[in-house]
């Protein structure tokens, strides 16, 4: 290798880790990411720091957890003060960012990249200057060069997805946007995706002439809503990797939190479909398949480019999601839960000088480790502030994850439906559950602590139970065990300075 290594950085929003063959998804159509976690270390358990967008990217970019960054939700910009990897990394590289940011600014160069490609208008009111009104991304010109028009005023896409009155909105948006539901449905050439992806080739065989090693972050909208695309039709809606939790909703003794959002979509229709009936949820995971697909496609020339441009031995290539999606799962859509639909997500990490083969990582890891072993494998410094470790020794198989517990973390108010909806569950715990925080430790041994003050809190054996059917918190004989994780995430708090109350109002103590 004639210079430092490069790093591409692919990852995509709202997807669930069982989405491929080597998660035991067979259904599902994705032989581009099938072909890269056969060459990749595939890590069995991954988890986000919080299953939403902006917190979870935003470790993901800084290698700090949410509390720490200040991004506890969706639409808070990134401090100045808090670095990305790109402004790690010494001046040798070439950076690029190309995608969704949702961490401030969408439309321009930001925290270290200084190749910038967006996709994305929603977020303008939330990040964008008075200047920048005028201005739309980089994909919006595209549509208008291939001849499509803007089919919706921008306060209205921002009404349907956060509601006119989020405080986080510094103006109104009256300027014509592309919606997202028209472009989820545009030819599959003119999709985020494949606009994207070709994007993403482009930049990777520049770099082939260039005397840099390249750093580039390219992250996919798809699979997050709307879930609708030019590949609808493509899975079977009969045959579905569904398992033991599809559909069934959370007992009397789970989390408010849970039940409600069951209650919630019981009665609900997304994109049209009926989400009262078996058929309508099969309907929206087949599609949401194949939003999966639509990246894989991508996937495959993105590779392709690595290869044709002599680049593939040189690079460390990461495949991962920023949170999962229930699916019906539970009876649940979308994410904000602490299910492990909607908090486990894929990654694969390929090194091609540590190993071309699958080699399977067992245990537990989370994306905070994310941007110190990518350090570690660069040959770059691995500044001590940053809260994850590396992993650089579990790939070189001189440690294992066979020890490591597992912190997620929820900050509030991003989960309430202010909607009306059927539900037995009082309106005063409704609103309590939404907005209070929580934190769940996954621990080695395999059980799940979810705690939350004020509301019930729950313990599933993932051994015996990994789809937490079965909520063990309220068993005698498991206090022990509850005091023992609740003990251990009050170190975790302590190591990462994490002031939130979370335990429970009846524990005076742990």
């Amino acid at each position: 290798m004639s210079k430092k290594p490069n790093l591409l950085f692919i990852f995509t929003d709202q997807q669930r880790a069982d989405t491929m063959a080597c998660y035991g998804n067979d259904d599902i159509q994705t032989p581009n990411l099938n072909a890269l976690a056969d060459q990749s270390f595939v890590f069995e358990n991954a988890y986000v720091s919080q299953p939403v967008c902006t917190p979870s990217r935003t470790t993901i970019m800084t290698g700090l957890y949410p509390h720490t960054s200040g991004c506890t939700s969706n639409n808070i910009p990134l401090s100045r003060n808090a670095k990305t990897i790109a402004e790690m990394v010494s001046g040798d590289y070439r950076t690029g960012y190309y995608g969704k940011w949702h961490l401030g600014n969408e439309l321009h160069p930001q925290h270290g990249f200084d190749e910038w490609v967006s996709i994305e208008d929603l977020y303008r009111p939330y990040y964008s200057d008075a200047a920048d009104l005028g201005s739309f991304s980089d994909y919006h010109h595209f549509l208008v060069s291939q001849g499509y028009e803007p089919d919706v005023v921008g306060e209205a896409t921002l009404a349907k997805e956060y509601g006119k009155h989020d405080a986080r909105a510094r103006f109104s948006d009256e300027q014509m946007v592309f919606s997202r539901p028209f472009a989820a449905q545009l030819l599959e050439e003119h999709t985020k995706a494949s606009y994207l992806g070709r994007a993403t080739e482009r930049f990777i065989r520049e770099s082939a002439d260039d005397d840099r090693p390249f750093m580039l972050y390219a992250n996919f909208f798809e699979p997050h809503p709307p879930f609708v695309g030019p590949l609808d039709g493509l899975h079977s809606r009969d045959k579905l990797n569904t398992g033991p939790a599809f559909l069934q909703t959370p007992g009397e003794d789970m989390s408010v939190l849970h039940r409600m959002m069951a209650d919630y979509y019981k009665n609900a229709t997304e994109e049209g479909v009926d989400l009262s009936t078996d058929k309508g949820w099969r309907e929206i995971r087949a599609r949401y398949f194949g939003l999966v697909t639509l990246v894989d496609k991508a996937i495959g020339g993105i590779m392709q480019a690595l290869e044709d441009s002599g680049q593939a031995d040189d690079t460390i290539v990461v495949y991962t999601s920023e949170h999962g999606d229930m699916m019906g799962d539970h009876a649940i859509l979308h994410k904000t839960m602490m299910y492990e639909e909607a908090m486990r997500v894929p990654l694969l990490i390929r090194v091609p000088w540590l190993s071309r083969e699958q080699q399977t990582i067992g245990g537990r890891v989370g994306l905070i480790d994310a941007v110190p072993t990518l350090l570690d494998l660069l040959g770059e410094n691995v500044p001590t502030e940053l809260q994850g470790e590396s992993l650089v020794p579990v790939l070189q198989g001189d440690a294992d994850l066979s020890e490591n517990d597992v912190v997620v973390q929820w900050n509030g108010d991003d989960g309430r439906k202010n909607e009306p909806f059927d539900t037995d569950i009082p309106a005063e715990d409704i609103e309590a559950a939404s907005a209070m925080p929580r934190r769940v430790i996954i621990s080695h041994e395999g059980l799940k602590l979810h705690l939350s003050p004020g509301d019930q809190c729950e313990l599933y054996d993932l051994n015996d139970d990994p789809h937490e059917l079965v909520n063990l918190y309220n068993d005698e004989e498991h206090r022990h065990s509850i005091r023992e994780l609740a003990s251990r995430l009050r170190l975790w708090q302590e190591k990462y300075k994490d002031y939130t109350p979370v335990l429970p109002d009846e524990w005076d103590s742990v």
